[in-house]
């Protein structure tokens, strides 16, 4: 089992800057094998943390993306029926009957396997994250109970397939509607949150060690100011980054307002959170010209 110095060194060496309390949480969450919900904004960071520790382990991420509408078929397993039915035709014609055919044609050579099962079925620890799960229906998060307690699933005509080794379980949310206290019970807690000007420099001068560290700082702290201003879409922390690469692209060497302006594009994703901000620009910007 990992400690968590070696959770710590784990993270610095994959580059994601970060908190004792995040590393305590990743922690906890693999000592006591148990899933860790992190919940923030969009953008904060929380779908890295499974990335990061898929690589820490040194293993696989298995990742099931959630929507509206997921169901069952799309997240555990299918059956695949063209090869299920290519079976009983050769079976017809052999002269089996249906009880012999059925026992065969409903075992694990014909099941597609899912992201859920393929997490609980592989032969050593894999990563699972299930991300963005307030975007799924409540009737498929307390689907989700049953593996998220006991590290099982249940397939009718087979049974109950217990994990061989527990997966690290990461579930994020966005918070887009309230998750279940039965949820919730199953998980150790984690809020993630959009970082604070320094903590975004120093990702920043990882990430995009050719921009010049001053502009790196001016940088920090003006997306930070913007992200206060109510918008739409505050910028991620991906955007930020983009940002600053655009920055070393157009070979700005001060961050003032025709700088901020010239790439809000690749800060900001809607036309009126780029008005809202050119409008701030003079007040915001570092440099005013």
């Amino acid at each position: 089992m990992l400690t968590r110095e070696q959770i710590s060194d784990g993270l610095r060496r994959a580059l994601y800057v970060t908190n004792e309390r995040v590393e305590t949480a990743i922690f906890l969450a693999l000592a006591l094998e148990k899933p860790l919900l992190i919940e923030g904004p969009a953008g904060a960071g929380k779908t890295e943390v499974a990335k990061v520790l898929a690589e820490i382990l040194h293993t696989e991420l298995i990742r099931l993306q959630c929507y509206e509408g997921l169901d069952e078929a799309r997240a555990l397993y299918e059956w695949n029926y063209q090869k299920q039915l290519l079976r009983m035709q050769a079976g017809e014609q052999q002269g089996l009957r249906w009880e012999e055919l059925s026992e065969h044609i409903f075992s694990r050579d014909y099941l597609l396997e899912r992201p859920l099962l393929k997490a609980i079925t592989a032969p050593s620890r894999v990563v699972l994250l299930i991300d963005e799960i307030d975007k799924a229906d409540e009737e498929f998060e307390a689907f989700l109970l049953e593996l998220l307690s006991d590290f099982q699933v249940s397939v009718p005509e087979l049974g109950t397939l217990k994990a061989h080794e527990r997966p690290a379980v990461i579930l994020t949310s966005n918070r887009a509607r309230e998750l279940s206290e039965a949820l919730r019970r199953r998980c150790l807690h984690l809020f993630i949150d959009f970082p604070g000007a320094e903590q975004e420099r120093k990702i920043i001068e990882l990430k995009v060690p050719e921009l010049d560290a001053k502009l790196a700082a001016e940088a920090a702290r003006f997306v930070g100011a913007i992200r206060k201003l109510g918008l739409r879409k505050p910028p991620s922390i991906a955007e930020t980054l983009d940002w600053a690469r655009a920055l070393v692209r157009l070979g700005v060497r001060e961050l003032d307002t025709d700088a901020v302006r010239t790439a809000l594009g690749v800060l900001l994703k809607h036309e009126d959170d780029r008005i809202k901000v050119e409008s701030k620009a003079s007040a915001l910007a570092p440099r005013r010209r």
